[in-house]
């Protein structure tokens, strides 16, 4: 049986937070159920955030999303100015893949400096010795 965990945060401009999921024997899986954003002043001020969600630490904080990068597993914009009164949320995830380590956070601000809230829910579940070495090989793969 699976059980849902929620980790929240909110991300300055160029900011990266590291979500821990690993376990001694690497036997529970995650994957995105849920990502969701919301400007830390919406309607208040203009924003253009980019948050992306990694496998593996970025060295470098961007707003270019590669929907080939294999270490990507989710991406999410939260655009709003503040001339317009509905802002525009758009999340994408990777629903199948699977992991079991760590995530990252990224955001990366467009056109300004503003802070950004994040949302994610994450479906935790046993995995068998198979799925825990498919899962570990495809992080070390990933760490190189």
């Amino acid at each position: 049986m699976s059980k849902i965990k929620s980790f929240r945060g909110l991300l300055e401009d160029g900011e990266q937070e590291r979500i821990s999921l690993q376990t001694n024997n690497g036997m529970t899986g995650y994957r995105i159920v849920k990502f969701e954003l919301c400007g830390n002043k919406p309607g208040a001020v203009s924003q253009e955030s980019v948050v992306k969600i990694y496998k593996v630490e970025q060295t470098a904080i961007d707003a270019i999303v590669d929907f080939s990068d294999n270490r990507l597993l989710g991406s999410g914009i939260w655009f709003n100015k503040s001339s317009v009164d509905f802002p525009v949320s758009l999340e994408v995830i990777f629903d199948n893949e699977i992991f079991n380590q760590d995530i990252f956070v990224t955001h990366s601000e467009i056109d300004g400096n503003e802070a950004v809230n994040y949302y994610i829910e994450l479906e935790a579940m046993d995995l068998s010795l198979d799925e825990q070495t498919v899962a570990t090989l495809k992080d070390i793969r990933n760490s190189n």
